[in-house]
């Protein structure tokens, strides 16, 4: 299975994510966007493919949006976007491609509706929060 991360490993969401793809027994490839930041072209169809408006894929937490007027409502899509490439860490992460989807998996166990394998074992995030029991199943 083919599954695509874009990752910032400083971020304990996209951390827990990356883990339960692996949890799978799948390596995906990993791109760290802020240090490769997608093109327009592969941010516009992450953002569409997910199901969000531009808007909903800002990150707003630890970045400057504000600071830069992003929080302005009259701003186009075309302005956003060239908001987040200028600064790549208003993209929200982590976004992960797989063969049955994309997602913006916030939370982390988002991932699990686009992977088809099964968990290969317990899991629990970074806080202790239980995501996979002990027979591999879901908890929530």
């Amino acid at each position: 299975m083919n599954v695509t991360i874009y990752h910032n490993p400083e971020c304990g969401t996209s951390r827990n994510t990356l883990a339960l793809i692996r949890n799978t027994g799948v390596e995906p490839e990993v791109i760290e966007y802020l240090k490769q930041p997608p093109s327009l072209e592969t941010l516009v169809k992450l953002i569409a493919d997910s199901g969000l408006t531009v808007r909903e894929a800002i990150r707003q937490k630890g970045t400057p949006y504000v600071e830069l007027g992003l929080d302005a409502a009259n701003l186009t899509d075309t302005q956003l976007l060239d908001a987040m490439l200028a600064h790549p860490i208003l993209i929200n992460r982590p976004f992960v491609v797989t063969p049955d989807g994309t997602r913006l998996c916030r939370p982390s166990e988002l991932v699990l509706d686009i992977l088809s394998l099964p968990q290969k074992s317990a899991f629990s995030k970074e806080d202790g929060e239980v995501v996979i029991n002990a027979e591999g199943r879901r908890v929530r």
